[in-house]
C-alpha cells in the first residue's frame, strides 16, 4: 500500500516518540531497581539465652540455642514482593500511559503535518490542473502565488511561478508568431492570383502563359491551403469554450458524400458504417477531423489497385464510462511501427517529408491530433499487416439530455 508522506510523517513522529518512550520507561524502571535493592534490610536473627527475658518463676532451659525462629526469611518473602508489586505498578501504569501519550502524539504529528504540508498541496494542485488541461499551453496563466515565510517551500512555489511564466510567455509568441505570419502571408498571395488570373485573361495570352499561369495558381492554391492550415492549427492549440452536441454519424455521412469525387478520381472506394455517436464541441473542428482523416485515407492508398477507406463510428463504454469512437481504416503501402508516431508531427509524410504536392501539406494528421486534444479525446494510430492504417478516435460522449443537432456547415479543405 503506498502512504502519503503526511502518512509517513505521522508514523516516523509517532515511531520516534514510542521509541523515546520505551527508553525512558527502561531507564526509570533500572534507577528503581537499584533503589529498591539498596533499601535498608533488618535482619532479625540471635538467641535467647537462659534466664534473658524470661518471666519469674519460669525454669530455665539447659539447651542453648533460639526460642523464636529467625524473622529473616519473613522480611525478605516482604521485600520480594513489595518490589514486584511496585515494578509490575510501574511498567503497566507506565506502558498504558506511553501508549496513550503516543496515540495524542501521533494525532499531533498528523495535524502539524497537514499544516506544514498544505503549501506543498498547493504546488502540486496547481501543476496537476495544468497538466490535466486539455489544451496545456492555456492554463499557463495560474500561479501559485504563495505567500507565507521564507523557507524551502516558498522558494520552489516562487521557481515554479517563474518556470510557467516563461513557458507562458513562449507558447504565446508562438501562436502569435504563426497567427500574424498566416495572415501577413494571406495577402501577397491574394494579389499575385489576382494577377495571373488578369493576365491569363488576356485576349492575346499565349498557350505558354495560359499553362505557366495554370502552374502558378495551383502552386499559389497550395499555399493558400498551407496558410489556412497553420491558421487552424494555431486555433485548435486552444481550449474548446463554446460546446454543442454532435452526431459524428451525420459527420460522417456528410464527409463522404463531399470526398466522393476525390475518391472515385483516385479509383479508392469509401465504405461507411455511421452508427449514431453523440458528442459534444465545435461542430466545425470535429468536421475537420474526419475530413483529414477521411482525405488522408484516399490520398495515400493504392489508388487505382482496388484501394478503399472504411469509416466507422459508434459508442462503446469502458472504465472512464461511455465514449464514442470515429475508427478510419484504408489501405495502401505498409507503414513500419516507428514511423507512426511522426505523422501526426507538422509536415511530416511517408512518401516526401516537407515535399508539397497533390497529396497536401503535411499537417493533416497534426491538426487531427490538435483538434482532439482540444476536445479531451484520445487519438491512437496502428499499422495494417496487409498495407495502410487504423486510426481510432476516442471522445466523451455527449449527456443524454443532449438535443440532436440540426446541421453544420463544411470547413475548408486542407
Amino acid at each position: 500500500m503506498k502512504l502519503s508522506l503526511r502518512s509517513r510523517l505521522t508514523l516516523t513522529y509517532g515511531g520516534l516518540f514510542l521509541i523515546a518512550g520505551i527508553v525512558l520507561l527502561g531507564a526509570t524502571y533500572v534507577m528503581f531497581d537499584q533503589q529498591m535493592s539498596k533499601g535498608a534490610v533488618v535482619k532479625l536473627t540471635g538467641t535467647i539465652r537462659p534466664g534473658e527475658g524470661s518471666r519469674p518463676g519460669e525454669g530455665s532451659s539447659e539447651q542453648d540455642g533460639p526460642v523464636f525462629p529467625s524473622a529473616d526469611k519473613v522480611m525478605r518473602d516482604q521485600q520480594k514482593k513489595a518490589h514486584d508489586a511496585a515494578t509490575t505498578s510501574l511498567i503497566t501504569q507506565g506502558g498504558i500511559a506511553l501508549l496513550g501519550v503516543g496515540g495524542l502524539a501521533a494525532a499531533l504529528g498528523w495535524i502539524v503535518a497537514g499544516r506544514m504540508l498544505a503549501p506543498l498541496n498547493r504546488v502540486t494542485e496547481t501543476a496537476r490542473r495544468i497538466a490535466s488541461a486539455p489544451a496545456a499551453e492555456n492554463n499557463l496563466h495560474e500561479r501559485i502565488a504563495l505567500e507565507g515565510p521564507s523557507d524551502e517551500i516558498k522558494e520552489l512555489a516562487d521557481i515554479f511561478d517563474t518556470m510557467v511564466e516563461r513557458l507562458d510567455r513562449s507558447f504565446d509568441g508562438q501562436r502569435r508568431f504563426v497567427a500574424n505570419a498566416s495572415h501577413e502571408l494571406r495577402t501577397p498571395l491574394t494579389v499575385g492570383r489576382a494577377l495571373v488570373e488578369v493576365a491569363m485573361r488576356r485576349r492575346s495570352a499565349s498557350p505558354d502563359v495560359l499553362q505557366l499561369g495554370e502552374s502558378l495558381l495551383e502552386i499559389n492554391l497550395r499555399h493558400e491551403r498551407l496558410i489556412g492550415g497553420l491558421l487552424l492549427l494555431a486555433r485548435t492549440e486552444n481550449e474548446i469554450t463554446g460546446r454543442a452536441p454532435v452526431d459524428l454519424a451525420d459527420v460522417v455521412d456528410h464527409v463522404v458524400a463531399q470526398t466522393t469525387a476525390e475518391a472515385d478520381a483516385s479509383g479508392v472506394a469509401v465504405r461507411t458504417e455511421p452508427g449514431e455517436a453523440m458528442t459534444s464541441g465545435d461542430a466545425l473542428l470535429l468536421e475537420r477531423l474526419v475530413q483529414n482523416l477521411v482525405e488522408n485515407g484516399i490520398r495515400h492508398n493504392t489508388g487505382g489497385q482496388g484501394g478503399w477507406v472504411e469509416v466507422a463510428s459508434r459508442v462503446r463504454a469502458d472504465v472512464r464510462g461511455d465514449q464514442v469512437e470515429l475508427e478510419v481504416t484504408n489501405s495502401g503501402p505498409s507503414v513500419p511501427a516507428y514511423e507512426i508516431p511522426a505523422l501526426f508531427e507538422p509536415f511530416r509524410r511517408m512518401d516526401a517529408d516537407r515535399i508539397v504536392d497533390s497529396k497536401g501539406v503535411g499537417l493533416g494528421l497534426s491538426i487531427v491530433r490538435s483538434i482532439v486534444r482540444a476536445h479531451e479525446g484520445d487519438i491512437t494510430a496502428r499499422a495494417r499487416d496487409g498495407g495502410g492504417l487504423r486510426v481510432t478516435v476516442t471522445l466523451p460522449a455527449a449527456p443524454e439530455t443532449a438535443e440532436r443537432p440540426i446541421g453544420y456547415r463544411m470547413s475548408e479543405v486542407v
